[in-house]
């Protein structure tokens, strides 16, 4: 009965894993890059605009970029940037952080969540973005 609890314990956590890689689908950074139009109005890779520049967003603390002029409200947040802080910020940046300056709606579909978090992980990773400092 022991090595029977033990198997049933196993298969329930890989029921959970599988479950929770089917909750967080991959996204598709080709779609992602189409999306991520709609962020241009502010934003850009490899330059500071209205927005701070997406390069190095990954693993890199909200508020952080040197000379860009955050709200408050960001700079305190102390949200490290992943997948999991980007889709929580991007579905309701209002919600997610109270008084950001950032005045979007958001994303509010999380397939074009995914699709824009993947586009902005392998951006990231191009040598437009290696080149920014």
């Amino acid at each position: 009965m022991r090595a029977g609890a033990r198997a049933g314990a196993l298969a329930a956590a890989a029921l959970a894993f599988a479950g929770a890689a089917l909750a967080a689908p991959k996204g598709d950074a080709r779609r992602g890059e189409e999306i991520y139009s709609r962020c241009m109005a502010c934003h850009a890779l490899a330059y500071d605009r209205t927005g701070p520049r997406h390069c190095g967003l990954f693993g890199r603390r909200a508020g952080s970029v040197a000379g860009f002029a955050y709200s408050k409200a960001m700079k305190r947040s102390k949200i490290v940037w992943n997948a999991k802080t980007l889709d929580r910020f991007l579905a309701d940046p209002m919600k997610a952080v109270p008084g950001t300056a950032m005045g979007y709606a958001g994303v509010k579909d999380a397939r074009e969540r995914a699709d824009l978090i993947e586009y902005l992980r392998e951006a990231g990773a191009s040598p437009a973005c290696r080149a920014v400092k």
